[in-house]
């Protein structure tokens, strides 16, 4: 069958640390959990019921099988080039006392020796957009050359066949050996978004402005714009309409992945809905209500992909009775 969506990009492993600790003060070497936010789209779409597909690229090592593995039992079908001369990537992961993280580095030095830098165009040629009614990439991928004609490549494929490219800006600036290189190169390919995800943090370094209308407004091809603002909720704005909701209060353990399983929520929603539903603010409120249940629910446990919660579960979080 196709998939409905596909998500293209990074896949790798998350090493987390205990609260405070790194690689060099931490009394274990860290925990490994699946990641990458391509990945991490991709797995909680597919566990929420839409069907989904993943292309990156893996190693030839074990940690690439891993992966494949974990990406399959979760139900998404996978199209991934396993590259023989780069290792899959680990990044290794900080945590404060309320569970938000920080990226701190690799297991190697230099930030484009990982399989995931080494994604070929002609990979893409085997991709088949019909029927496919979502490309979602990130931009972590534009640093790396060979990754970036990737994407461009897919990018101009989704166009040609009018499928609809989702975009999560997703800055991370330790992917980047020039980070001076990444503002200008990744606010050209926000062009071609029609649907752009975006932190509150990451608009003001790259927009200068955190007002979802406004970016909105500055991209004629964007149809809709989703803010997340950690703790303090979320935004959607559309050309017409800009509906803001408050975060649901949990208790996090780990925010690694939580904006991945907002936007998978979010993606999951339209599917069912259709993309006219941004034309609707009820609509629109539903389906942030929706996804903000996604994201809160994914930081009650460490890890992107293994927190993420069963449709069961957020139908059950949104219906308990003190909301």
């Amino acid at each position: 069958m196709t998939e409905p969506v596909i998500c293209l990009g990074e896949c790798l492993v998350d090493r987390l640390f205990e609260v405070g600790e790194t690689s060099e003060t931490g009394s274990n070497q860290g925990t490994d959990y699946p990641g990458g936010a391509p990945a991490n789209v991709a797995a909680a779409i597919a566990k929420l019921g839409t069907p989904t597909r993943l292309i990156s690229a893996l190693g030839q090592d074990d940690l690439g099988d891993w992966l494949v593995q974990v990406m399959q039992e979760q139900g998404v079908a996978c199209q991934i080039q396993r590259v023989a001369d780069w290792p899959t990537r680990t990044v290794l992961v900080q945590r404060d006392e309320t569970g938000d993280r920080n990226f701190i580095g690799f297991s190697a030095p230099e930030p484009a020796a990982f399989a995931d830098a080494h994604l070929t165009a002609d990979w893409i040629d085997a991709l088949d957009f019909a029927g496919v009614k979502y490309l979602v990439m990130g931009t972590l991928g534009l640093a790396y050359p060979t990754t970036a004609a990737a994407m461009v490549r897919a990018r101009n494929q989704a166009q040609q066949a009018g499928t609809k490219i989702v975009i999560d800006l997703n800055w991370r600036p330790v992917f980047w050996a020039e980070v001076a290189i990444a503002p200008p190169r990744i606010r050209e390919f926000l062009q071609a978004a029609h649907l752009l995800k975006l932190s509150r943090e990451e608009a003001l370094w790259l927009l200068d402005t955190d007002s979802a209308a406004e970016i909105c407004q500055r991209f004629p091809q964007c149809e809709a714009v989703l803010l997340t603002d950690g703790g303090n909720g979320s935004t959607c704005a559309t050309k017409q309409h800009s509906v803001s909701l408050p975060a649901f209060k949990v208790s996090s353990q780990d925010t690694t992945g939580a904006g991945d399983a907002f936007l998978a929520g979010m993606l999951h929603q339209i599917c069912q809905r259709g993309w006219e539903a941004w034309q609707n603010p009820a609509e629109i409120k539903a389906m942030l209500r929706y996804a903000s249940a996604v994201g809160a629910l994914t930081t009650l446990k460490p890890g992107a992909i293994a927190a993420q919660p069963t449709p069961q579960a957020v139908d059950a979080f949104l219906h308990r009775p003190e909301l």
